[in-house]
């Protein structure tokens, strides 16, 4: 059973809880990192906490929603051994899996609005990671982060 930590800023903390629970009915462990309320918060403080947890390996997977899921992005591909990106689509959440092992989802809470989004965080969470040629690319990403140029 994947271990997947949530969060979220203001702005998506709506579409959090309803994917929650979706994702505890699918049978997954979930860890609500917040936020609770619709009071403004920065959402760097939440893109922490969900990317301490994958970099430490204390959950497998992290999703994070924000306005357009770029600002989580960002703080969250800080940590070693994260790979966060923004999706938007079927496309996106697949080839974010297969080719680059992304195992931090970021969410657009203010372009999603009330479409359903349940298949496409289940899409992520069910695609899994080709390798072959893309381990090698993967690699490199890591030797940047251990070493830096």
């Amino acid at each position: 059973m994947l271990r997947i930590s949530f969060g979220s800023d203001h702005r998506g903390v709506a579409i959090k809880g309803r994917l929650a629970q979706r994702l505890v009915d699918a049978g997954y462990e979930v860890f609500d990192e917040g936020t609770h309320g619709d009071h403004a918060i920065d959402y760097p403080d939440v893109a922490r906490v969900v990317a301490e947890k994958v970099s430490q390996g204390d959950a497998d997977r992290g999703i994070l929603i924000c306005g357009t899921g770029i600002g989580m992005a960002i703080v969250a591909n800080k940590f070693p051994g994260v790979r966060a990106a923004p999706c938007y689509d079927e496309m996106m959440v697949e080839l974010s899996r297969r080719h680059n092992d992304v195992n931090v989802l970021c969410l657009p809470g203010d372009l999603i609005g009330d479409r359903p989004v349940d298949d496409l965080v289940l899409m992520w969470l069910r695609t899994e990671f080709d390798g072959g040629r893309h381990s090698r690319r993967i690699d490199k990403i890591s030797d940047l982060e251990r070493n830096g140029q």
